[in-house]
């Protein structure tokens, strides 16, 4: 059974820093992309970060560039997200999700994990 399951969301000031991960099982790890994404209320979900499987290569959306990370532990089939200088503007509901190979925007029919809530207070 396909599973990705994140962790790490909550309720932080600011400024702050939160850490989010990803742990997949069920597939060949190796041979996908691990992407984050983030669904705000009322706002359509939008590509966050992602981490490719054939160089590792990664990409981030403009505005978190300089503030978020992205990297991954194949040994532990986990990718993780590191938010710093966390805005407001960053809450919402943060999902990862897996594609063969080369980062690009999932469909409903690739892997998708729960969701997570990252809330930041002002």
């Amino acid at each position: 059974e396909v599973q990705l399951v994140e962790s790490g969301g909550g309720l932080v000031q600011a400024g702050g820093s939160l850490r989010l991960s990803c742990a997949a099982s069920g597939f060949t790890f190796d041979d996908y992309a691990i992407g984050w994404f983030r669904q705000a209320p009322g706002k359509e979900r939008e590509g966050v970060s992602c981490i490719s499987s054939s160089d590792r290569s990664t990409y981030y959306a403009d505005s978190v560039k300089g503030r978020f990370t992205i990297s991954s532990d194949n040994a532990k089939n986990t990718v993780y997200l590191q938010m710093n200088s966390l805005k407001p503007e960053d809450t919402a509901v943060y999902y990862c999700a897996a594609v063969p190979r080369l980062c690009r925007f999932p469909t409903p029919e690739d892997y998708w994990g729960q969701g997570t809530l990252v809330t930041v207070s002002s």
